[in-house]
């Protein structure tokens, strides 16, 4: 059953090692297949060296096992909710990356300081708020995705393609499980690059990118009159 996006989120959590934004168990990558109204995601506390295609589990909208010998993924009620309400959004990844962690941690938004950060998200990376002690409670992962959809009440989630959820970590986001981790491996640079801006500018606060410019940049690869990359 779904074999094909078993194979393609089994080289979505590879990659997520692979580009260094996972260690140990500390992540996952799913997809969904609107078709079925399934979705695929890696399972739960299983070493990234031994796992194989065949051990990703496939899940309804429910969050029960259609099929599968071991258990989803602990994130997969919040994967749930992205393909719920995010219409468009057949991916998901969730990391603890360094850099992009630090300001989930540090309880900040991520501005835009410049257009590497504008090719890829249009705005501020985005801060949820702290889950409540009985939202933690009740039902700590549902209501993380839940946060995360109150957070985007005002936002495109395709133009926005990425959250810090606060004290916590990052999620992020996009057409396919390959396209969610393309953009957690953008916002982890973003991350840095930010840190880093913040750093240089300590004595003087940096002044943040000319909104036309980082316009130009977010419409030139996703506008309908994008002109970058080939056809």
């Amino acid at each position: 059953m779904l074999e094909n996006l078993k194979e393609e989120v089994f080289a979505a959590n590879q990659r997520l090692v692979a580009s260094g934004l996972v260690v140990l168990t500390w992540g996952n990558a799913s997809g969904f297949d609107p078709e079925s109204g399934l979705l695929v995601i890696k399972p739960s506390g299983v070493s990234y060296e031994t796992m194989k295609p065949s051990d990703m589990v496939v899940v309804d909208l429910e969050g029960k096992v259609v099929e599968g010998n071991l258990r989803p993924s602990s994130d997969t009620p919040t994967h749930i909710e992205f393909y719920k309400h995010f219409a468009g959004v057949r991916g998901a990844v969730h990391t603890h990356s360094t850099e992009a962690t630090a300001w989930a941690q540090a309880c900040r938004e991520i501005p835009a300081y410049g257009t590497t950060h504008a090719d890829t998200f249009h705005g501020p990376v985005p801060l949820t708020r702290f889950l409540t002690e009985q939202e933690v409670a009740e039902a700590y992962e549902l209501n993380t995705g839940k946060v995360i959809i109150e957070r985007f009440k005002d936002l495109d989630p395709l133009a926005v393609p990425g959250v810090l959820v606060a004290g916590h970590a990052p999620f992020t986001w996009g057409k396919d499980a390959a396209d969610a981790v393309d953009h957690a491996i953008a916002l982890e640079a973003i991350a840095k690059m930010a840190r880093l801006t913040e750093a240089i500018c300590a004595a003087k606060p940096a002044p943040g990118l000319v909104p036309y410019v980082g316009e130009k940049h977010y419409q030139r690869k996703h506008g309908k009159n994008a002109y970058y990359g080939q056809k």
